[in-house]
């Protein structure tokens, strides 16, 4: 049975006025929904699915109800992990990205909170560093730190996508977390009863509150900028800078972080949130964002240009002279920074960055590059469990533009990547130092870029006869052999010695 969330909802209200005196109101209304269909939504660390009709082939996969479940027992797997951080009920914080879906998704997971017996704190639009942020915060008045977290975003997706991110103070969920509770979620779906849901509506009302976190993260990153320019209120005062936020829920870099800090911000573009996104996709990985902001840098005459992901874990920048620091080019800017400041340390990277940046890392930044299996997680547990066996590393970064540092907490922040270069920006208005981003350019000197790279996403159609009844994994598992025998074949063609994605 296919029912949009949004009949489902009026079909809801319509069934309480009808069932209200009938002897049979706590029987289920909802369709089924079995293991599978919940467990298709996890996307390695995160919960992914389509939220929003209107794209045909995708039918609606992450409704109100299904949200409810998952936000219900994510507050059961809390109970189970975390210790409250006082005698008080569990507090969770809600904060969400630009996406025309989050308003009823943010509701759905509130209603799903307050039915478990968590009390829960909205702060509306939001980044993804904040909501991990707002587990280490101490501030009574915003009821912080929280016990976990749950950002609504789908990154950089398309607008009818929707997902779900959580938190604890000890860091995002892994796949292990995220599979027990989606299949909790699914039994709690299952003996959902109209009762059971107009009783959590009724909760949430009353467990509800709202506050502006933003301010207190945002007031953070100025304060982060100021003491690492000697406590000088304005150390940007002279400097141009433009953003581009993509419409997504960047756009406050703009106004609270840099015009604080003295910051000329005119030229800075999509700012105003829009989830449908109509100007370009907010991904630093792609080529027509970086363009648009490279276009913006140039006719504002900007000193520097700075680029958002649509929940701002990602980021990634450009020069006076229109050059993109992303990919590699990012990772070698902030491992020159990071290795100024914690000479020899490792930097830990995925898997698909270049030669020339291992050479720029180890021989000329005297540094140590570790490659790691691809995904954010990965990188940064990877470089949590270095440390913890003796060998120093400051940095964890992704070629997507994911980055985190040990001083953040291994918070993985696209803005704090960002104050890392503008406390470049600001020590270089010392005598001499020279001015401008030229002292980034310059940390850059020497990156060896590689000739030719490009990265291919293809899609496996999941009844193609090639898959004869085989799992996904198996028939991967097969094309990569099939691969490897053809590169072993061809005298012009090695494999990488350590490869963390098959070939």
């Amino acid at each position: 049975i296919e029912i949009s969330t949004m009949q489902l909802r009026k079909f809801s209200k319509i069934n309480r006025r009808i069932i209200s005196c009938n002897a049979a109101q706590s029987s289920t209304i909802l369709p089924s929904v079995d293991k599978v269909a919940f467990l298709k939504l996890q996307n390695g660390s995160d919960i992914r699915g389509v939220a929003v009709e209107g794209v045909e082939g995708e039918p609606v996969s992450l409704t109100e109800p299904i949200t409810e479940a998952i936000a219900a027992a994510f507050a059961a797997w809390l109970g189970e992990k975390e210790i409250p951080v006082s005698a008080r009920r569990m507090i969770v914080s809600i904060g969400h990205d630009s996406r025309i879906s989050a308003g009823k998704l943010q509701d759905a997971v509130s209603r799903g909170l307050a039915g478990a017996g968590v009390d829960v704190v909205q702060y509306g639009l939001a980044s993804t560093p904040a909501m991990f942020n707002s587990t280490l915060t101490e501030n009574a008045d915003f009821w912080c730190p929280v016990d976990g977290s749950i950002m609504i975003t789908a990154s950089h997706l398309p607008y009818n996508r929707n997902g779900l991110k959580f938190f604890t103070k000890t860091g995002g969920l892994g796949k292990a977390d995220i599979k027990y509770i989606l299949e909790r979620a699914s039994d709690i779906y299952n003996n959902f009863t109209e009762e059971y849901l107009r009783d959590t509506e009724q909760k949430a009302v009353v467990s509800v509150k709202k506050v502006d976190y933003m301010t207190i993260y945002t007031s953070d990153l100025v304060a982060a900028v100021r003491k690492a320019a000697g406590d000088v209120e304005k150390p940007l005062e002279g400097f141009h800078i433009v953003v581009d936020a993509g419409n997504g829920a960047g756009g406050f870099f703009a106004g609270k972080v840099l015009e604080p800090l003295g910051a000329i911000t005119s030229g800075s573009q999509f700012l105003e949130p829009d989830g449908l996104f109509p100007n370009h996709i907010p991904n630093p990985e792609d080529k027509e964002a970086m363009r648009s902001i490279t276009q913006a840098v140039h006719g504002n005459k900007a000193d520097l240009g700075i680029i958002f992901d649509t929940d701002v874990d990602r980021s990634a920048a450009v020069d006076s002279n229109g050059r993109e620091f992303n990919r590699n080019r990012l990772i070698a800017l902030i491992s020159a920074i990071v290795l100024e400041e914690h000479p020899g340390t490792t930097i830990v990277t995925d898997s698909v960055t270049s030669d020339g940046l291992t050479e720029f890392i180890e021989k000329k930044l005297g540094g140590k590059h570790h490659r790691f299996k691809r995904g954010y997680k990965n990188v940064i547990d990877e470089a949590i469990r270095l440390n913890s066996v003796g060998e120093e590393s400051h940095l964890a970064i992704e070629t997507s533009g994911h980055g985190a540092l040990k001083e953040n907490n291994w918070l993985d922040d696209g803005a704090y990547l960002m104050v890392k270069l503008l406390n470049k920006l600001a020590a270089a208005k010392a005598p001499g130092a020279g001015g401008g981003s030229k002292v980034l350019t310059d940390l850059v000197d020497g990156l060896g870029e590689p000739g030719f790279s490009i990265e291919l996403r293809l899609k496996i159609e999941q009844n193609h006869a090639d898959l004869q009844e085989r799992s996904f994994r198996e028939y991967g598992e097969a094309v990569l052999r099939r691969l490897a025998n053809f590169v072993d074949s061809d005298p012009h063609l090695r494999k990488a010695p350590v490869n963390h994605e098959g070939v």
